[in-house]
């Protein structure tokens, strides 16, 4: 029989960490018997990692091209507790730490692509073997240096017309407006647009998609250091209104999306040594005009930045959990 009976690492539940607040927990360690000589630690550890085939993307096809690959430790903090006369008796031992997060980091990230991960990890060490360890990943929600003053527009007005023609001969336009009161937001926030659709043709519009993009662009290097760079689109939310906009009519549409509660924030410019992808956000607004096959497109800049307050965030944003969409 082990002489760990069990070792737990107690940390908020559903907690969401912003960079540069700090953390809190404990390590409970229970034994079965007289441990000597223990060494008890904590760790928290912050890594991330790019790889991709230079030929052929996210296909991870080693016979052929080359494998691009980055890394990057984002932090490594340890903390080992003292213990008293250097034995510890049988039954449970409570273990209080604190760490504080660095002030720049970036969000947990997982694509095909790459991955930034961050956990704390107990352990219980004798004559330098490991008795027993647990790992929990946490969510930490990266901080940005994006500039006060945003190049974009703000309200913004994005505006998109397309002739189109039908039935042989039959010719009309299709116009639209996305109004937003601001492109500016934080992670779990509300983004309200309206959607105002000039439909100047004889045939009537009937549904309206709304998605929101993450444009990334990963950074890497190839066996001969030489740097090389990966363009990555994903859809991280999805919507579809369905109208019924008359002939020679113009209708409105009010549209809200809950952002999801961690995201990468908006890069200001060029990567940082540490920087392994760059991301920038987009929504896309598309009306499908089947009569004529073909759609009007609509693009709108998204800024994410961090939060605006630092400190553990988990129990505010925790909340608006129910309404916001996975990703």
């Amino acid at each position: 029989m082990s002489v760990v009976k069990s070792i737990e690492l107690v940390l908020p539940k559903d907690a969401i960490y912003l960079a540069g607040s700090s953390l809190k927990g404990q390590v409970i360690l229970t034994l079965n018997s007289t441990l000597v000589d223990p060494i008890v630690k904590v760790e928290l550890v912050g890594r991330g990692y790019v790889e991709w085939n230079e030929e052929s993307g996210a296909t991870l096809d080693y016979s052929r091209g080359v494998i691009c690959n980055n890394k990057a430790d984002y932090m490594h903090k340890t903390k080992t507790f003292p213990v008293e006369d250097n034995w510890l008796s049988a039954g449970s031992h409570t273990f209080d730490f604190h760490f504080n997060l660095p002030p720049r980091l970036p969000s947990t990230f997982t694509s095909r692509i790459g991955r930034i991960f961050y956990y704390a990890q107990a352990s219980c060490l004798g004559r330098e073997l490991i008795l027993a360890k647990k790992r929990i990943y946490i969510l930490v929600q990266g901080t940005a240096d994006f500039p006060q003053k945003s190049p974009f527009q703000n309200p913004l007005l994005v505006e998109a017309e397309k002739k189109v023609s039908y039935n042989c001969c039959s010719q009309g336009t299709v116009h639209l407006q996305i109004h937003m009161e601001k492109n500016i937001f934080v992670p779990g926030d509300r983004v309200i647009f309206t959607t105002e659709i000039n439909n100047q043709t004889s045939k009537c519009i009937k549904s309206i998609l709304f998605a929101l993009y993450a444009h990334v662009q990963y950074e890497g290097f190839t066996p001969k250091t030489e740097r090389r760079t990966y363009q990555d689109r994903s859809e991280l939310l999805r919507q579809e209104a369905h109208a019924h906009i008359t002939p020679f009519n113009t209708s409105r549409v009010v549209s809200t999306f809950h952002l999801p509660l961690v995201l990468s924030v908006s890069s200001s410019g060029r990567l940082q040594d540490k920087d392994l992808m760059s991301t920038r956000y987009e929504l896309l607004i598309t009306v499908h005009l089947p009569w004529s096959l073909t759609s009007i497109k609509a693009k709108v800049p998204v800024v994410i930045t961090s939060l605006p307050t630092i400190g553990c965030v988990g129990a505010g944003i925790t909340e608006l959990s129910a309404q916001t969409s996975n990703y």
